[in-house]
């Protein structure tokens, strides 16, 4: 089965457009310079995006294995004023996920004690996915940043001088965009590397919120329709061109405590996110780190991330930026 997907390009002399890809076919759409745009006009008119984006014709073939080679694509969503596009995610959200979490944090627990990681996924997995109409048990929810922090399927993730690591989180990601109304409206699924700071977050759990204040790297792809509940992906970290750590991950409804319903619920169910014209990034979660399995990620290492139905990668290299300097003043 081929999925539709939509992409946005940029080409060399600054020219932003986007593209339609069914299977292993693509073509630009006449027009047409951003996702958003689109999607506004979809809402406006009563269609689903797969439809305006059919609708809104067939302009010239696009090679977009060959665009993503010469890094012409962007994250197939973004706000103009980026103050207006939120990143934020659930963890704890997939069969599995607990387990290298609760590695991080059990030299804090003794005896029987069960840490709060696995108490939240235990009580997900019991009540994450309720019956149709009901409410299910609320996940562990982070924020990330704003539109600032949202880079691009072959652009640097940066890793800050106060950082103490940057590691990978594969994973899908739900895009949405606030309606008029206040509706928020799943525009589709894209790959994501939800990367973090793992060793500043198994210093102490409270941190978290400190680990998750970092970029994040969206694949090219935004996948229409109702998705596939059972996604298999690998996830590499390649150093100077060898890879040095490989595993795959499952995602998708099929291997995950909550459901993508639940989730939403509890991130919509506050009024400020429903503020319309707003882009929302929700990352769905993980269950598979190279951090777990021991790996100390270094400056130059490239995260690549891949999974069927889409059929590009994300691919991220680490960089370290220096400090950068900033003030606090009293008026």
């Amino acid at each position: 089965m081929t999925y539709l997907r939509l992409l946005q390009h940029l080409s060399a002399d600054g020219v932003r457009s986007v593209i339609l890809a069914d299977g292993d076919a693509a073509h630009f759409l006449p027009g047409v310079a951003s996702v958003r745009e689109l999607a506004l006009g979809a809402i406006a008119a009563g269609q689903t995006l797969a439809d305006a984006a059919k609708d809104a014709g067939q302009g010239e073939a696009v090679d977009i294995a060959a665009e993503f080679a010469a890094g012409r694509l962007l994250a197939p969503i973004d706000h103009e004023d980026g103050a207006h596009l939120l990143l934020a995610g659930t963890g704890l959200t997939h069969l599995g996920s607990a387990e290298g979490r609760d590695k991080m944090h059990k030299a804090a627990a003794s005896g029987e004690h069960v840490t709060d990681s696995m108490r939240m996924f235990l009580e997900g997995l019991e009540g994450g996915k309720p019956a149709a109409g009901e409410v299910g048990q609320q996940p562990e929810w982070f924020y990330k940043g704003d539109g600032s922090q949202l880079v691009g399927p072959t652009d640097d993730l940066e890793m800050p001088a106060f950082a103490k690591d940057g590691g990978e989180e594969p994973e899908l990601a739900g895009i949405y965009l606030i309606g008029e109304d206040g509706t928020a409206y799943r525009l589709g699924l894209a790959l994501a590397n939800e990367y973090s700071d793992h060793v500043t977050e198994r210093h102490n759990y409270l941190w978290l919120a400190h680990s998750k204040l970092r970029q994040a790297a969206l694949g090219p792809e935004l996948l229409l329709g109702t998705p596939p509940s059972h996604i298999e992906g690998t996830s590499k970290v390649i150093r100077g061109g060898e890879t040095i750590w490989e595993k795959p991950f499952l995602s998708g409804e099929g291997n995950m405590s909550h459901t993508f319903a639940n989730l939403e619920h509890h991130h919509f169910k506050y009024d400020l996110f429903r503020r319309p014209g707003d882009v929302h990034v929700h990352f769905f979660g993980t269950a598979t780190l190279s951090f777990a399995d021991g790996v100390q990620t270094e400056e130059g290492d490239v995260f690549e991330i891949s999974a069927a139905p889409f059929t590009l990668p994300v691919a991220n290299r680490l960089v370290r930026v220096p400090e950068r300097a900033f003030a606090v003043k009293a008026i």
